[in-house]
């Protein structure tokens, strides 16, 4: 199900490195995009432990492929790994993602890490979503 994982180096201040990985399931699989994005923006708390309430998200087209990305900062408290019961507990995140749709069946695009760091790379980011083709 990991396409792709990468270490995007921490910026100067932060104590850690974002990650970006992609996620293929296959046609059909993997959920809706707004079950993802609701996910995603459930994986982010605020500071007191409240709900995300500000979570941005946004559409485009690329090469002629649906594209929504999530975005949404504050406290990081995902499960370390599916099932392990263990959670994250990560002030001054953010999370940056993306589902790709394709008719082959949608990408699913996760950058987390250090607000700072994640802002160090967003552009990169936009650029790689801008860069998904179907061939």
């Amino acid at each position: 199900m990991r396409v792709a994982q990468y270490k995007l180096p921490k910026v100067a201040g932060d104590a850690e490195d974002a990650s970006l990985v992609v996620y293929y399931f296959g046609q059909s699989q993997g959920g809706s995009t707004a079950a993802n994005v609701e996910r995603w923006v459930g994986q982010m708390k605020q500071a007191d432990g409240n709900a995300v309430k500000d979570a941005k998200q946004e559409q485009f087209e690329a090469n002629g492929l649906k594209v929504t990305t999530v975005d949404v900062s504050g406290t990081y408290v995902a499960e370390t790994a599916p099932g392990s019961g263990t959670f994250h507990n990560n002030a001054g995140y953010r999370l940056r993602a993306a589902v790709v749709e394709t008719p082959n069946g949608s990408y699913f695009v996760k950058l987390v890490g250090p607000e700072k760091t994640v802002a160090q790379w967003n552009e990169s980011f936009q650029s790689y979503l801008k860069s998904f083709q179907l061939k």
